[in-house]
């Protein structure tokens, strides 16, 4: 699958998703789009290049005016940088967030201040964020259910990544989308990779947050980074990821100087997918080394 290409999610054929090419790379980033009665988007991705979640919308037949949902996980940039975009290209569409989320969107400047202090360098692949109209936000809190048809979005509360995160669980095709509370997964090498960014990563709730998703024991989960993928070991191996990586970093700040010295002691270009832009895999790895080492100071 390469940037800009539409698939079906093999679970649900009328669960489809586009590579938006987030950060310049393949595997990265997806936006889904829920085919029903009330058309729906989870997540809105970056911002930058938006028209490719137009061209998924085209691609399966979906009038931009005929959208009913927005449906984020939470307002991170790289989730819900798009929304006042296709807030204002898909007119008659609700954006639904939690409540601690809505008001970044309706007012995005302390968000977009907030994320090049976060992503430092990476900044570059990002576009500043449009506001969504207040009236079109639709606030959500855990349990909150978003009727589409033939499907139903169940919000669970994930807050481990951030306040302001959900995941939505679909019962009708037993499958969740994960937000970033199960991880980065790539799918041309079978791999999950921790997400830690700062400033708000906490290990211990990113860990109930999967045993929260275990306990809804789906049989697909929908990466937002990246793709579908059968649940299978990935949520336990998730958990595990998550462990030993904060307790890699622990182990080298007694040993480096500073962040830059831990990202050198850690850093091996070989882990990192070769779909993925170098200057990206870097960045993202320093970013999370970030976050761990302001969970562990806290």
């Amino acid at each position: 699958m390469a940037i800009g290409d539409v698939e079906t999610v093999p679970a649900d054929e009328s669960v489809h998703y586009v590579d938006t090419g987030m950060y310049d790379s393949a595997e990265y980033g997806s936006v889904y789009l829920i085919d029903d009665d009330r058309p729906a988007l989870v997540d809105s991705g970056i911002g930058t290049n938006y028209e490719r979640i137009l061209h998924l919308l085209e691609t399966v037949g979906v009038a931009p005016d005929e959208l009913s949902v927005i449906a984020l996980t939470h307002v991170h940039l790289d989730h819900a940088g798009g929304a006042g975009f296709l807030a204002e290209a898909c007119p008659n569409a609700a954006v639904y967030v939690h409540e601690i989320g809505a008001p970044h969107l309706v007012d995005p400047g302390r968000l977009w201040e907030g994320t090049k202090g976060a992503v430092g360098e990476q900044i570059v692949f990002y576009t500043e964020p449009e506001p969504v109209p207040e009236e079109r936000i639709e606030p959500i809190t855990d349990g909150a259910e978003i009727d589409l048809g033939d499907h139903t979005l169940r919000a669970h509360h994930a807050p481990g990544h951030a306040p302001h995160q959900v995941v939505f669980e679909m019962p009708e095709s037993d499958a969740v989308f994960t937000g970033d509370a199960a991880g980065v997964y790539t799918p041309s090498v079978d791999r999950i990779h921790a997400t830690s960014p700062p400033p708000q990563f906490d290990l211990d709730g990113a860990l109930e947050d999967v045993e929260m998703l275990q306990d809804l024991d789906p049989e697909t989960l929908l990466y937002a980074h990246f793709g579908p993928a059968p649940a299978d070991g990935r949520l336990s191996a998730y958990a595990e990821r998550l462990q030993s990586w904060v307790a890699e970093v622990r182990d080298a700040d007694g040993d480096a100087d500073d962040i830059e010295g831990i990202v050198e002691r850690l850093w091996d270009p070989a882990d990192a997918p070769e779909v993925w832009d170098e200057r990206k895999a870097r960045g993202e790895f320093a970013m999370n080394v970030r976050g761990v080492l302001a969970s562990l100071d806290e």
